[in-house]
């Protein structure tokens, strides 16, 4: 069996690549196209994606320097998102774009070098220090959902691929953490997740005998968990309170804990 890191690494140069072959030929209006993300346009996104690959190479090469950096921006985040728009609104695309491509390999090369040494070694990032398999899952998840909000704004659309199966792990593993970061409890109860995986497999999580459960398509799971659709717009079915909670909240992402999609935003026959 492959290394789980090195695994997650193939697929997350694969899902820069799904990316950026969005991105790469889009005219010049369709950079100012609005997303779902309130007042973020797609150039937004993708600025916001080389940014975060730069602070991920900075923590992969330099803890100490990102620990610094981190503590800076906590401190001034109103003020940080102001200037990320001005600076996003100020980039040439095709800049933009060779910008994010060189911060992603960055990432790739640093990520691939810290496995080399030791891949139990612990990297630091916004949530907490994780493994190197664990990083590529996080940057993997987050290409993705800011990817999504690319798509909507453009209209298109993108097969699910295998590649989710990293996204729905993450986001069964921060079922706690959704919890924490809404001021909750999580309840003592044991929830069966069970996706049907875009090749016809199907994905397990938990006790199959749960009376709660959560059944669907393993791309509706992990457009819930990244916060990119309200469950009600999906197909996925919640059995049992503990089920119905956990989609309420559920975040798959660090930060605070955010709105996501509205009720009714994307009906599910819309997609």
């Amino acid at each position: 069996m492959r290394d789980a890191a090195l695994v997650a690494l193939d697929d997350l140069e694969d899902e820069y690549a799904a990316l950026d072959a969005i991105v790469a030929g889009l005219d010049g209006r369709a950079w100012d196209e609005p997303t779902p993300a309130e007042g973020w346009a797609v150039r937004d996104q993708v600025f916001h994606l080389a940014f975060s690959e730069e602070l991920a190479t900075t923590a992969l090469l330099d803890a100490e320097a990102f620990g610094g950096r981190l503590a800076e921006m906590l401190g001034r985040l109103d003020d940080l998102e102001r200037e990320f728009l001005v600076a996003a609104r100020a980039v040439d695309p095709d800049a933009l774009v060779r910008r994010w491509r060189d911060a992603r390999s960055a990432t790739v090369r640093a990520l691939r070098a810290v496995h080399a040494r030791d891949a139990h070694a612990r990297v630091p990032w916004v949530s907490g220090t994780m493994s190197p398999a664990s990083f590529a899952t996080a940057r993997l998840m987050e290409t993705w959902a800011h990817g999504q909000d690319v798509v909507d704004a453009l209209g298109v659309a993108r097969l699910p691929t295998r590649r989710l199966r990293h996204i729905a792990d993450l986001g069964v593993r921060t079922r706690a953490f959704s919890y924490a970061v809404h001021g909750l409890d999580v309840p003592d109860v044991a929830v069966l997740v069970r996706l049907d995986a875009p090749d016809g497999d199907t994905w397990t999580w938990g006790p199959g005998d749960a009376a709660d459960r959560i059944l669907g398509p393993a791309v509706d799971f992990c457009l819930v968990v990244t916060r990119r659709r309200h469950p009600d717009d999906t197909r996925l079915v919640a059995d049992g309170r503990a089920a119905q909670e956990w989609l309420a909240v559920a975040q798959a992402f660090a930060g605070p804990a955010t709105a996501g999609r509205r009720p009714g935003q994307f009906p599910v026959a819309a997609r």
